[in-house]
């Protein structure tokens, strides 16, 4: 059979082939993946305010278009509601429990799974639909990744680092020949020692990180100098012409930061006279607001980033909680008596399975697939742990 042409691709129909019991339930479960999707839009949208609010609704509303294209298909076959595919059930059900970037995050993956560009019965302006609402997802994301990161960063390399260094460091040590008690005291000496060494780590990074911002943030004496600059020879240009604006544009915005003052002197911008000789009457502003002005554009950007990065200590505290949590796991079965190859199997399991959990969050929150994050996290670790475990063989052969 050919394929459709362009005019019926655009009409997202193909009129030389007649529809089938499967292009029915193939129409009625993109209908009700059409109304899920809405619904999770407009879930979220009650928990946020603003512009994101408003453009969580026309995304609800947007999918009313898709939703009225299967309807026109179906026709009298559209019959009762069908249920969502579990992907749609469980994005609605965070969207009513929690909202934020997490349900943004699933929401940016179910818009990339869109197959109405490989669907004969779509139109090419639907798969064009999904593409922009997949961006416009993504941009209202990139904001809570952004102040997540930090704390998400630790969380993630902290309970990864506790899970692989502390199950190598079990298995190698097992597997040279010594004790139960001899492992169990070592991989509690592991989860002390890398959790404390992840805190003081973090703790620098991050302190080291927000004194660097703050050395590129403007001095807030400079505002006590501007009604003292000549208005007809001085480099407040320079600062702007610094920060990357065109020459022409920074001495624009200089003269426009000192009229006021040039305004109270009686004079032009750069009438000759200094400012500090006539300080502005009436402007409504004070001179610190002035020279927060001048110096201080870039305050908002600084904020953010102290935002982004978070705290010293409560980075510091997060790496030590979840370090600590992933080193945990490992030495569980030592904990309960186990010990042999019970134990490494028992523990290699838990990590394994710990390993898949945050593997598969990362791939949810980066849009990207789960399984292929998770089994690549899986991967990492269990290949550093067999090589410390054969390790530990030979040094235990060797020694022994």
């Amino acid at each position: 059979m050919p394929g459709p042409t362009p005019a019926e691709r655009a009409a997202g129909r193909h009129p030389s082939r007649r529809r089938t019991r499967a292009d029915i339930r193939r129409w009625r479960r993109y209908l009700a993946a059409e109304r899920a999707e809405a619904a999770s839009y407009r879930d979220l949208a009650r928990r946020r305010t603003g512009e994101e609010r408003e453009i969580l609704l026309a995304l609800a509303e947007a999918e009313k278009r898709h939703e009225a294209h299967w309807l026109d298909l179906l026709g009298d076959d559209a019959g009762e509601p069908l249920r969502t595919e579990w992907r749609s059930r469980l994005l609605g059900l965070l969207a009513r429990r929690f909202g934020g970037v997490f349900v943004l995050a699933l929401a940016q993956r179910a818009e990339s799974r869109s197959v109405y560009s490989r669907d004969v019965d779509a139109t090419a302006t639907m798969a064009a639909d999904e593409q922009i609402h997949e961006e416009v997802v993504r941009s209202l994301a990139t904001r809570g990744r952004n102040r997540l990161s930090g704390a998400f960063r630790a969380a993630v390399f902290g309970a990864n680092d506790g899970l692989v260094s502390n199950l190598a460091l079990v298995l190698g040590v097992g597997a040279s020949g010594v004790s139960q008690q001899t492992v169990l005291l070592s991989g509690l000496a592991g989860l002390l020692a890398g959790s404390l060494s992840m805190a003081a780590g973090e703790f620098v990074s991050v302190r080291s990180q927000r004194e660097l911002l703050e050395a590129s943030s403007p001095s807030p004496d400079t505002a006590a100098a501007l009604p003292h600059l000549d208005l007809d020879a001085n480099e407040l240009a320079l600062v702007y012409r610094a920060r990357g604006l065109s020459p022409g544009e920074a001495q624009d915005r200089a003269d426009e930061v000192l009229a006021p003052f040039a305004v109270g002197a009686g004079v032009g911008p750069r009438g000759g006279t200094p400012v500090a000789d006539a300080p502005p009457a009436g402007s409504g502003r004070e001179d610190g607001a002035l020279g927060e002005e001048a110096v201080a554009a870039a305050d908002d950007d600084a904020a953010d980033e102290h935002e982004t990065h978070g705290t010293a200590w409560g980075a510091a505290y997060s790496s030590f909680g979840f370090f600590a949590s992933g080193a945990l796991i490992p030495v569980m079965p030592y904990l309960f008596g186990l010990g042999g190859m019970t134990a490494v199997l028992v523990s290699s399991v838990l990590v394994g399975i710990a390993l898949l959990a945050t593997g598969a969050i990362v791939g949810l929150l980066s849009g990207a697939s789960p399984i292929t994050r998770a089994v690549r996290q899986l991967l990492i670790g269990f290949g550093a742990a067999a090589v410390t475990y054969l390790l530990g063989l030979v040094f235990g052969t060797v020694v022994g």
